[in-house]
């Protein structure tokens, strides 16, 4: 008898567990029909070539600043083939400001590899799609479903969002526990009729009514069974492991003015801004005063023959795990140096314009008249 009990009781659950999944998907894509006017251009996209390319611009992006490049990108290079025969150094202008440079390596990677091995055919295949450079589960889900309708579900930071507040979940997602718990509701939710339909429909809610902060909880279609709406866990839920610390950056940049020319070279190591462009950089474990920077062993040893050296300006650019704070000086130099760099060279300004810099050093060139 006892045992019978168990059984109808673990039933009941079951059933009440599957109500509120079918409930979830339900709403939410009623609401994605009715109710979602969320327009941006690579919405309802069928091209995966243009799928890719708005998946890749919004990695570590919200959809507002993404939105500029997709149209610049998307204007200069309408087709894989296109951006597959760009130069590297259009491509890294274009991205400019975008931040996280290597996306932007891979992506020219990716695009000459499958116009000349592909012949310009994007897998439609979910495990074909993941080895291509700089495609990871969310991006080939995105472009499996959008694309090709094919059942993936796609889970990012919107996604963890919402999923973690309607079913109470408090597991980290950022860890493999958590990941997998995520990963798999999120498929399981999946309307694999229309699975490009549903995956737009979350993710739109959690961009623009299950928001990290102020969540517009009045409007939102899944309020009725929402766990964290009902438990008042809204500003709790999702949850991170741990808060990755900030690590604080010291570069002095050198600017070393002959004639109409500025010395500047390309950033080829695996850090920051990689292939993009800089004057000559000095970094320190601790920012340096002029009369601190001319005693530096770096600048010792470069030997520049100079008259003067002025302290021009400081600026301070907040990267996801790193503040990069920069100081900016300026060498009257008595005659030319001959710097040993094979990345280096003395460009005049024209050159410097089409030329690809990070964020911090456009804003002063900008305000320096370079450009």
């Amino acid at each position: 008898m006892k045992t019978n009990i168990r059984l109808r009781i673990l039933h009941s659950l079951m059933e009440t567990t599957k109500a509120i999944k079918k409930y979830f998907t339900t709403q939410l894509t009623s609401w994605h029909s009715t109710e979602n006017h969320r327009s941006l251009p690579w919405k309802n996209e069928k091209d995966p070539y243009k799928i890719w390319l708005s998946e890749v611009i919004l990695q570590q992006t919200r959809s507002l600043q993404g939105l500029p490049y997709y149209l610049r990108f998307s204007d200069a290079f309408p087709t894989v083939e296109d951006m597959a025969a760009a130069n590297d150094e259009d491509a890294f202008r274009l991205w400019q400001g975008l931040g996280y440079y290597n996306r932007c390596k891979n992506m020219l990677a990716t695009a000459r590899y499958i116009a000349k091995e592909l012949d310009g055919q994007f897998p439609s295949d979910y495990n074909e799609l993941l080895q291509l450079k700089g495609v990871g589960p969310y991006t080939a889900a995105a472009i499996a479903s959008f694309a090709f309708g094919l059942p993936h579900a796609v889970v990012d930071g919107n996604v963890y969002r919402v999923l973690a507040r309607y079913f109470g979940i408090d597991t980290p997602f950022d860890i493999t526990e958590g990941k997998k718990i995520f990963s798999s509701l999120a498929q399981e939710l999946l309307d694999i009729k229309d699975s490009a339909a549903y995956n737009q429909a979350i993710m739109d809610l959690g961009a623009t009514i299950c928001t990290p902060g102020n969540a517009l909880c009045d409007q939102c279609p899944l309020q009725k069974k929402c766990v964290a709406y009902n438990d008042q866990l809204i500003d709790i839920l999702p949850v991170r492991s741990k808060k990755q610390s900030v690590r604080k950056r010291y570069f002095h940049y050198l600017l070393l003015k002959w004639e109409d020319t500025l010395w500047i070279h390309k950033r080829t190591s695996n850090d920051i801004w990689e292939n993009l462009h800089q004057p000559y950089l000095i970094e320190s474990a601790n920012p340096l005063e002029t009369g601190e920077l001319v005693q530096h062993p770096v600048f010792k040893q470069a030997n520049f023959n100079y008259s003067e050296i002025k302290y021009d300006c400081l600026s301070k650019q907040k990267l996801t795990h790193q503040i990069i704070e920069t100081r900016f000086f300026s060498l009257k130099l008595a005659e030319k140096p001959v710097i040993n760099s094979m990345n280096g060279a003395w460009l005049t300004i024209n050159n410097m314009k089409k030329t690809a810099f990070p964020k911090t050093l456009v804003s002063f060139l900008e305000n320096n008249l370079y450009f």
